[in-house]
């Protein structure tokens, strides 16, 4: 199979929701922890053609939605700053901090630009000598070799003028975190983009420490539903491992060049979740030898102090626990146009694919 149409033939996605079907014989509990899995599934109908015994959780998959508002909240100080230009992806401009957001304060004058990469960042810092550029590097292990490199790139060329406010994070300790809280999850639907960097080694720990299975899956109901399957089989069988279906794009040692390039540029430190709080060793803090381009510690500037939004249950949404359906701001208050919460903001959010897809559930 090589071309998009083969993964959403009808036959074989037929054929498999059978095969879902004649194995499950228990209510099982399975969690995707990838943005671009709960897109997909809310996109295609996946829930729909699964029987009742198996229910689907939408994790921690999405970066901006377990960003804390404190970057958030910073970032807007850094923009008010007269010398300092920000750079950020998309997403990221339209979340809600404390009393303002980065779209709020493009609206009053201050420099936000949006980049479709680090190397973005790094030519308007060239072409600013004069400014401060800092570029907020967020996302998981997919996105964090790109900041790295963009940081290493800096350092090569001894671009002064050029920071990283960092909100990289990994995903390994929040799955683990998930059960410890007791969070009932009897399989992951592991995610395809984060593997393609680490390979599959980082999730070993899930099935040897909490007997809970793990498939890597592609995007595509074939994908999906083949990954269900998988998974189904692993619990019927009562072992427990880490499998990869995704392996036209995932190989079990990962991106070695990448992990290599985030290994020298990041250190792991604790790090803050959305609906978690303080997860150990979670998040990527810039290393010592790179801290000439930390913001953080090298651009001072007062934060506010943080306000979380009421009634918002985006909390609670990352850590399976609701569905969106449950906040009552969804569709109402909170739309995609008119995001209160981060679960809003980003298409990897689940209440925007919620929103966008099954807003009638």
């Amino acid at each position: 199979m090589k071309y998009i149409d083969e993964f959403r033939n009808k036959d074989l996605v037929k054929n498999l929701v059978q095969k879902i079907e004649d194995i499950a014989d228990r209510n099982v509990s399975l969690m995707e922890v990838c943005g671009g899995h709960t897109w997909a599934i809310q996109k295609f109908g996946i829930s729909s053609l699964l029987p009742d015994q198996i229910n689907l959780m939408s994790g921690p998959g999405c970066p901006v939605c377990v960003t804390s508002k404190r970057f958030i909240d910073q970032a807007v100080a850094y923009s008010r700053l007269d010398d300092v230009i920000i750079t950020t992806f998309g997403d990221l401009i339209r979340v809600p901090g404390s009393s303002s957001s980065l779209e709020k304060e493009i609206s009053k004058g201050n420099d936000v630009r949006i980049v479709y990469s680090v190397l973005d960042a790094l030519d308007i810092a060239r072409n600013n000598p004069d400014k401060k550029v800092v570029f907020l590097g967020i996302g998981f292990e997919t996105t964090a070799p790109g900041t790295a490199q963009g940081i290493k790139n800096g350092a090569a060329e001894n671009i002064k003028n050029f920071f990283v406010l960092s909100s990289h994070k990994i995903m390994p300790p929040a799955m683990g975190a998930l059960i410890d809280e007791g969070v009932k999850i009897d399989g992951y639907i592991a995610p395809g983009h984060v593997s393609t960097i680490t390979g599959s080694g980082i999730y070993q720990n899930i099935p040897e420490e909490y007997g809970v299975g793990c498939v890597i899956s592609g995007f595509e109901p074939v994908d999906i539903l083949q990954s269900i399957y998988m998974l189904l089989k692993q619990i019927k069988e009562k072992r427990y491992s880490v499998e990869i279906q995704y392996s036209r794009v995932v190989k079990p040692e990962g991106n070695t060049i990448a992990l290599k390039t985030t290994e020298e540029v990041f250190k792991l430190r604790d790090d803050w979740w959305r609906g978690f709080g303080i997860i150990p060793k979670s998040g990527l803090g810039i290393a010592e030898k790179y801290k000439m381009f930390d913001a953080e510690k090298m651009i001072p500037v007062d934060v506010e102090e943080t306000i979380e939004e009421k009634g918002c249950i985006c909390g609670e949404i990352l850590k399976g626990l609701k569905k969106p359906h449950d906040c009552k701001l969804f569709g109402k208050v909170c739309t995609s146009t008119n995001p209160v919460g981060a679960c809003m903001v980003s298409h990897e959010g689940a209440c925007n694919a919620y929103f966008r897809f099954s807003f009638d559930e």
